[in-house]
């Protein structure tokens, strides 16, 4: 988990949550989940002001091993999808932390963030 500061949380789904400075979170999938996916194909992004709850199934990602759900880690309402990924979604693969988000919610309860799995614990879980 290198590089990945303490604004990073996890679910054990391998979904990760980035807390913003203006308090939206940015969520997309860890660079294990990539890995293990292989090349990615294709990304089905929730639409916008789409509402979840945390651990609500909220997009679908597809490579060419496998079908997968991408999990909300945390509730909220969707503020911005990353649409860049629909024309490359193998941006996933080669940057899973910066340019290969999947969308930004305003959460529901902040909260939550601080139940995710941090950095270290997400770590010992892979």
């Amino acid at each position: 988990m290198n590089g990945i500061s303490g604004n990073y949380k996890f679910l054990a789904s391998h979904e990760w949550a980035k807390l913003e400075e203006d308090g939206s979170v940015t969520v997309g999938i860890s660079d294990y989940a990539q890995e293990q996916l292989g090349d990615i194909v294709f990304v089905e992004l929730p639409e916008l002001n789409s509402e979840f709850n945390q651990e609500d199934e909220a997009a679908v990602i597809e490579s060419v091993k496998a079908a997968s759900e991408v999990y909300s880690p945390m509730g909220g309402k969707v503020v911005e999808v990353n649409t860049i990924l629909e024309e490359s979604p193998e941006i996933i693969n080669s940057s899973p932390y910066q340019e290969g988000w999947f969308f930004k919610l305003k959460p529901v309860d902040i909260a939550e963030f601080d139940n995710l799995l941090s950095p270290e614990e997400y770590s010992e879980l892979c």
